[in-house]
Parts: C-alpha cells; sequence; structure tokens
C-alpha cells in the first residue's frame, strides 16, 4: 500500500489479530478513522467469514472531530420478495451446541437469506467521510483471501460449532473442508474466489454486488435454492442514516444504535439505572446486583419484552446471533464503532463468488413472512462514550442476546470503573436471562457469588470463560493516551499506532 505523506496515529480493535491489524495499516499510511474500519471490515470478510463477509448487514457509528457529529450508517439486512408473489421455499434446521448443553436450533438455506447491506454500507461511509482511494482499502483483504489465513483457536471454535452450516452444501463444503473434515486450530482457509470477489469491488465498486453481475448470480442462486430474491430488491436497496440514542453516564455521554434495532436503546436504559443503583466495585456482589437488577429492568421495558415477545410469539424479527465487531479512534479525534453480522451462516455460498449468504430471515421462527423491503431489527450497538466531546470510549459486541449485557458492562468497567480497556473487556462478565436466571462467567469470586444467592439471586456458575458472554473490541482515548483491545473469548486483538 502507498504510504502517504500524513501519518496518522490511532488504535483499532476488531475480533482477529489480522482485523485489527489491517486497520493499523490504514493509519499507518496517513487514513483516517472510516478507512481503517473499512478496510478490517474487509479483512474481517475474510479471516472472520463465518461471522461476516459481502452477504452480511451492519451498521456503522461515526463521529466526526470536526464538526462533532455522531450519526449511524444502517446498513441493515432487508426481506425479499419485491415484485415476486412465489413463496419462499422450506428452511433446513441444524442444532448447534454452543457450550456443552447449551443447544440452539438454526433455520438455514437459501429461504433464511436476507437482502445483504455490507458492501454498499462500507461504500456508502467511505464516500462520505474516507481519505484513502477504495481500491487500496481491498489490499489487506486480498492478500489475506488468497494468502490463506490460518485458524487460531477462537476462530476454530466457531468452524466447530457451525460445522453443520459451514458444510451444509458442496460449496460451502470447497470452502470449508479439508480431506473430507472441518477445519481445525492451524489449518489454512484460502478463498480464492473470495479474493477475486473482492478484487471486482475494488475496481467497480459495491454496486457490482446490486446491478451488476455478481447480482445477478446471487439472485439466480437463491431462487434456484427456494428463496424469494428479485432483482428488484436489490436495485432498491438503500443505506439509512440515523440520529445515535444517546443517554447519560457518570457525566460522560453515550452514544449508540437507534430504532429500530433495539440493543442501543436497552443499554442508553440501562446505564442512568446503573448509575442509580450505584456501580460499585468491579467484581463485588454489590456491583454485580446493580448490573442484574439493570438487566431485569431491561427485558421488562417495552424494548425488551418487544425483543423477547419476536422470540416466543413469531413476531417483528430481532437479529441478534453471530456477530463480529471493529472499534477505530484516529489521531483528529474521529470515530468509528462497527458491527456486522451473517447471522450464523445460511450454508448457501453463491458459486464462483466466495459469498457465503446471511440467515437473517431464519434467525427465528416467523410466524408469516414480514413485508418484503421491511428492514430487519437488530440487538446490535456499536457505540461511543464522549468525555467533554472527545471520544473517550469505542465499543461494541457479538453475543446474541448478550450482547448488550457485554457492551454494557466493558463501558461500566472503562467509564464507571476507570478500568483499562483490555482488564474491563477481560474481567468475567454476567447475563440474567429471561428466566430470572444470573448467569456468571468463571473467574468470580466464589464468596461473592455466595452473597449474591444470599440476596437472592438463582445463580447459574459457568466454570470458564466463554463465547456466550459475548465477544468484545473496544478502544479509549484517555488523557492523550490511546489504548486498544479485542476480547479473549473470541481471538480478538486491539493495535495501537503511534
Amino acid at each position: 500500500m502507498r504510504v502517504y505523506p500524513l501519518r496518522m496515529r490511532g488504535a483499532v480493535a476488531g475480533g482477529h489479530a489480522l482485523t485489527a491489524q489491517a486497520g493499523a495499516q490504514v493509519l499507518e499510511a496517513g487514513g483516517n478513522a472510516v478507512d481503517a474500519a473499512v478496510a478490517a471490515a474487509l479483512v474481517s470478510w475474510v479471516a472472520e467469514s463465518p461471522l461476516t463477509g459481502p452477504g452480511a448487514g451492519g451498521f456503522m457509528l461515526v463521529h466526526r472531530a470536526r464538526d462533532k457529529s455522531t450519526r449511524v450508517f444502517d446498513f441493515f439486512v432487508a426481506i425479499p420478495g419485491l415484485g415476486d408473489d412465489v413463496p419462499p421455499g422450506e428452511m433446513h434446521h441444524v442444532d448447534v451446541d454452543f457450550s456443552g448443553g447449551s443447544t440452539q436450533r438454526f433455520h438455514i438455506g437459501a429461504a433464511s437469506c436476507a437482502i445483504p447491506g455490507a458492501a454498499l454500507g462500507l461504500e456508502t461511509a467511505h464516500k462520505a467521510f474516507g481519505r484513502l482511494p477504495w481500491s487500496e482499502l481491498f489490499e489487506p483483504a486480498i492478500a489475506v483471501a488468497r494468502n490463506g489465513v490460518q485458524l487460531n483457536e477462537g476462530q476454530a471454535y466457531l468452524h466447530r460449532i457451525l460445522d453443520l452450516i459451514l458444510r451444509h452444501t458442496p460449496e460451502a463444503c470447497a470452502i470449508y473442508e479439508q480431506d473430507g473434515a472441518a477445519l481445525g486450530v492451524g489449518d489454512a482457509l484460502v478463498q480464492t474466489d473470495l479474493a477475486d470477489t473482492l478484487e471486482l469491488l475494488a475496481e467497480k465498486g459495491a454496486q457490482e454486488l446490486y446491478t451488476g453481475e455478481l447480482g445477478a448470480k446471487i439472485v439466480e442462486h437463491i431462487r434456484a435454492g427456494g428463496g424469494c430474491f428479485t432483482q428488484r430488491d436489490l436495485n432498491e436497496y438503500r443505506v439509512i442514516r440515523r440520529r445515535p440514542v444517546s443517554a447519560r453516564f457518570c457525566g460522560e455521554e453515550f452514544y449508540s444504535n437507534p430504532p429500530p434495532s433495539q440493543g442501543g436503546v436497552l443499554i442508553a436504559y440501562g446505564l442512568p439505572l446503573l448509575e442509580g443503583f450505584g456501580v460499585g466495585d468491579p467484581g463485588k456482589a454489590e456491583a454485580i446486583d446493580s448490573l442484574a437488577r439493570v438487566m431485569r429492568e431491561q427485558l421488562r421495558a417495552p424494548a425488551g419484552r418487544g425483543l423477547l415477545r419476536a422470540l416466543e410469539l413469531g413476531g417483528a424479527p430481532v437479529v441478534t446471533r453471530g456477530t463480529t465487531h471493529i472499534s477505530v479512534i484516529d489521531a483528529r479525534g474521529n470515530a468509528v464503532a462497527l458491527t456486522a453480522s451473517t447471522g450464523a451462516g445460511s450454508g448457501i455460498v453463491i458459486p464462483g463468488t466466495g459469498i457465503h449468504m446471511n440467515n437473517m430471515i431464519g434467525e427465528f421462527d416467523i410466524a408469516r413472512k414480514p413485508q418484503a423491503g421491511k428492514r430487519l431489527a437488530s440487538g446490535m450497538s456499536p457505540s461511543l462514550v464522549l468525555r467533554d466531546g472527545t471520544p473517550h470510549l469505542v465499543v461494541g459486541s457479538a453475543g446474541s442476546l448478550r450482547l448488550r449485557g457485554a457492551v454494557l458492562q466493558v463501558v461500566a468497567n472503562v467509564v464507571g470503573h476507570g478500568l483499562p480497556v483490555e482488564d474491563a473487556i477481560d474481567r468475567p462478565r454476567v447475563h440474567l436471562d429471561e428466566a430470572d436466571v444470573l448467569h456468571c462467567e468463571g473467574g468470580h469470586d466464589a464468596a461473592e457469588l455466595d452473597t449474591l444467592e444470599e440476596m437472592g439471586w438463582n445463580v447459574a456458575r459457568w466454570r470458564n470463560r466463554n463465547l456466550f458472554f459475548g465477544g468484545a473490541a473496544a478502544v479509549t482515548l484517555v488523557d492523550g493516551g490511546l489504548a486498544a483491545a479485542g476480547d479473549p473469548r473470541r481471538g480478538g486483538a486491539g493495535v495501537v499506532v503511534a
């Protein structure tokens, strides 16, 4: 990559070391936070392909230092079927064991796929705020796709639990299978078709995936498999700019993903409650009690009840599963929080492209097909905390329904407790489920958990750390010093560019 005269300083965190390194490389080359986030996202399509890719949807929160503005680019997935009355085919069902007994049913196949927005979302944000040429931001991702990436333990875990999805079709097996078996730790994941797709998008732009030959291939293959994609779906897909939801917490301003998504709303609702209950000392029973009380109130709140109703009754779909996140701050004080997802993946790979499509429609049992063109809601919560108008914390997480709790706890640890970002992410977490069971991750002091039980909580004690509790990535700016950390629960990483 060509080096530009202005050498930026900043920090990047993501779900994989290669993801974070790509963003850091762009900062070193003179790019800003949006450039770095785009390059990191493109590498995540390769290094974290079970979770994200051109077939994904997501959100990018952008804070500009120049005018102190904060906006969200909504490029989440939409329901297909515009101009088509043909009903979709049947979805395929697979049961995935996440944590030795915690089993979830996934609905996959062509009928589970929704219209992706990832490529157009990145391009729209880059056109608005990027500094480096679009095509140069693809160089790291293309190299990783062609040369291959060795699976670390976190990625190998994902491949293992999602194996029934990743090897669901011959096209998927061609990518995610080696000698008839699933890829494991140390195996190389090579994606030459995806490299070709990246080169095409770098040259022709994101519209190639919507109105070009790539888009035509997607429509043809999804329809042949029982999905109801139409060319009109792709032609009419748009990125939406939204104002973030906000709240005050411990004297600082919190910003996150607004409606129709629900995760950011629930965090913004919960943080003032947490301050009112008292943040306490990290890891102590009183602090955990406050967090659990907030989580209980979130479940009772309209957004929380709506999310549970969607799960229980098949109402308005809320997508919250397999996800990855990237956080960036650059030297000028620009900040980006980017969260994206293909759900758990549909098992559908578009032939000759390496594009693994999302399974967002299949994320939950939907009683009736939503209106074509409707934007699905999400629990994703790319978030920002400003201290005196300057970015203090940029954070987001993976983690299904535990995603918002992971973000809440990282914010509490950094802003409420004053912890360094690495410690804030590494500390054991809690999650209160809809059955009022307080799940406590491995690493908590047993005596504090005993106290919680004496306080009346039904505590479920986890033996170890687990991705069940989220996979966060965050950067901080404190007194002019930058820090970055990825979540060890999923092999994340952070890089500071001096």
